[in-house]
């Protein structure tokens, strides 16, 4: 016989070997509840005394020779059971034996309270749903390694039931979204997630196969071109909950694999959609938090009062107290080197600017800030500012130190996007992998005619965060990319 000590493994599969010579099914086909557990708590003065039908894991088994206390937990929460031999026969209180903690088992029974106030169900019969042959954590209730709850999301739920918020906050971080473009008479669309020709953002993209065509096919980066295609077959406001793909390094705001909202506005222009976006974003606050706040880390950011505009490259000055507006790139690198940025692999004037923004000013953006109006070469989707044609008319929104959102008034001159992607085409040649790569269809849809344009897209993985207080993208993303495990 195996020892639950030295074989937690083998000791149980003995007892799945009984179940079944005892002419227990352990994996039956269905059961029928009446309430979940929460439901048995939050109602328990109106069913006290009323019989009722549960199912749970087992997560604690205390035994007092002819009687036993056991808590069973669902995705409501967690309950009391209380097993009586006199109540369920003998056969039935030696059969309890071959149970475990992390068996999932149904329960009928009545429900009252103990002489401590605890709500709890008087077994009257129990069955076996799901018999677990590994065994849960020694310590269940601490399941702290990191990469274990990440690679093993399903234990990491069952140990750690303060997880499971953190997930409906984002189904309702979806739901608030949803709700509100669909009230904004916008169009949910779906788009290619296998593109021949990706596009949309600057990223470089996973490259795929498909045998029959015998083609390359990219996982897309980005929604933008197939929603403008959109606009211009005449939805004039759509939008994409989506699932895009960039092949970048990982961080705790990184993932391989995220989730965008992107949405596209006919007769608008960028800052239509900054409001827009800012009434999105108080919206979903107050759906999944109640109130207009959200988290970074340990703080608390009241968004409800005024959210900052500042163009960029004021905000790079008021950081550092340098004007970056040279064209020189080998000046603006030794300008950049004297206020501490890391500059390898930054090759031209627009990346060079990004970095400095991104290494000085965001991590100090912590109260909402619309960053504006972006050196124009660095954004090839977006129409030339009104008002200085070196700039681009775009905004990047930042709340806790992160970026949340991207928009622009959409390019819609096919001949200038001819010219943009041609530059983007040169850098690619000159060894940018992130550069923007020739899409000819696209430009061909342009000249059909794209009317006025504005669209943004934003990262969910990133607003979740700051509305649950996650501080590592991983901890939103129920099965985060990770390496292989022993590597």
């Amino acid at each position: 016989m195996a020892d639950e000590k030295t074989d937690p493994v083998g000791h149980r599969r003995e007892k799945l070997l009984r179940l079944r010579e005892k002419g227990v099914n352990p994996f039956p086909y269905r059961y029928d509840r009446s309430h979940r557990l929460g439901e048995v708590k939050q109602n328990s003065a109106a069913l006290e005394g009323q019989n009722v039908s549960v199912a749970g894991r087992i997560m604690s088994v205390r035994a007092h020779g002819k009687t036993c206390f056991f808590h069973l937990q669902d995705q409501t929460g967690q309950l009391q059971c209380y097993l009586r031999k006199d109540v369920v026969g003998d056969q039935m209180y030696a059969l309890f034996d071959d149970f475990d903690i992390g068996d999932i088992i149904g329960v009928n029974g009545e429900v009252f309270q103990t002489r401590t106030g605890e709500v709890t169900v008087r077994v009257q019969g129990f069955a076996m749903l799901a018999k677990s042959l590994l065994p849960l954590p020694e310590k269940w209730h601490g399941l702290t390694d990191v990469d274990i709850r990440y690679r093993r999301r399903y234990l990491d739920l069952i140990v750690n039931p303060e997880v499971k918020p953190v997930f409906e906050a984002r189904a309702k971080t979806l739901w608030a979204i949803r709700s509100f473009l669909d009230n904004h008479g916008f169009l949910e669309v779906e788009t290619p997630v296998l593109q021949p020709l990706y596009g949309g953002a600057a990223a470089r993209p996973f490259i795929t196969h498909h045998h029959k065509l015998d083609m390359k096919l990219y996982l897309r980066i980005a929604d933008e071109l197939y929603l403008k295609r959109l606009i211009v077959g005449g939805f004039d406001r759509v939008y994409e909950v989506c699932k895009d793909f960039r092949n970048e390094g990982m961080d705790r705001e990184h993932n391989p694999e995220f989730t965008m909202v992107e949405f596209y506005m006919a007769y608008a222009d960028y800052r239509d959609i900054m409001d827009l976006l800012k009434e999105l974003i108080l919206h979903t606050a107050r759906a999944v938090r109640g109130e207009e706040t959200v988290q970074s880390g340990e703080r608390v950011i009241d968004i409800s009062g005024l959210w900052e505009q500042k163009p960029l490259m004021q905000a790079i000055k008021d950081a550092t107290g340098c004007d970056f507006s040279a064209e020189s790139v080998v000046e603006l690198r030794k300008m950049a080197e004297s206020v501490g940025v890391e500059v390898a692999g930054k090759n031209t004037r627009g990346k060079l600017i990004d970095a400095v923004f991104s290494q000085r000013v965001q991590p100090q953006l912590e109260r909402p800030t619309f960053i504006t109006d972006y050196p124009r070469e660095i954004s090839p989707l977006a129409k030339v500012h009104r008002e200085d044609e070196t700039l681009a008319e775009r905004f990047e929104l930042f709340i806790g130190g992160k970026e949340i959102g991207n928009a622009f008034s959409e390019l819609t001159d096919p001949d200038e996007q001819r010219k943009r992607f041609q530059a983007q085409a040169e850098l690619a040649k000159a060894g940018d992998e992130e550069a923007h790569i020739m899409d000819e269809d696209y430009i061909r849809a342009l000249e059909y005619g794209l009317p006025p344009t504005g669209g943004v897209g934003f990262g969910v993985d990133r607003l979740v965060m700051l509305l649950t207080g996650a501080t590592s993208i991983r901890d939103v993303i129920l099965f985060p990319t990770m390496r292989p495990e022993g590597t």
